[in-house]
């Protein structure tokens, strides 16, 4: 009833009564949905673009390639490429997968940077 007789501002009035309670009410829900939000358990991953994981053919078709494109860059080089066939040839799939489980394309390339990096030196 009072809403609208003298209010140049259109702004709700409440009663002083009626509103002690539903204030408390929803602080208390407010404090509740907080506590809620803050246990709720979250991943530290964050996963931006969605690229699919790599299998056994694809890592050894990648391999393959990154190692004869690190051989063209340093052709001038013979003992590097001589290490970097050695690395070709002792390469197993399979322990480089169990140790690098769940990798994507970018992943691989991020490794194999990090294990050739010593060879190219």
């Amino acid at each position: 009833m009072f809403n609208s007789v003298n209010n140049p501002f259109n702004k709700r009035i409440e009663s002083s009564t009626s509103s002690s309670g539903d204030k408390k009410r929803r602080d208390e829900d407010k404090k509740e949905q907080e506590k809620r939000l803050l246990e709720e358990e979250e991943s530290d991953e964050i996963r931006i673009g969605v690229l699919p994981i790599l299998n056994e053919d694809d890592v050894i078709y990648l391999t393959k390639s990154y190692i004869e494109k690190l051989k063209g860059e340093h052709s001038d080089r013979e003992k590097v490429v001589q290490k970097l066939d050695k690395y070709l040839e002792n390469f197993d799939v399979k322990k480089f997968m169990k140790k690098n489980p769940n990798m994507t394309s970018s992943d691989f390339y991020m490794i194999m940077y990090n294990e050739t990096e010593g060879i190219i030196k």
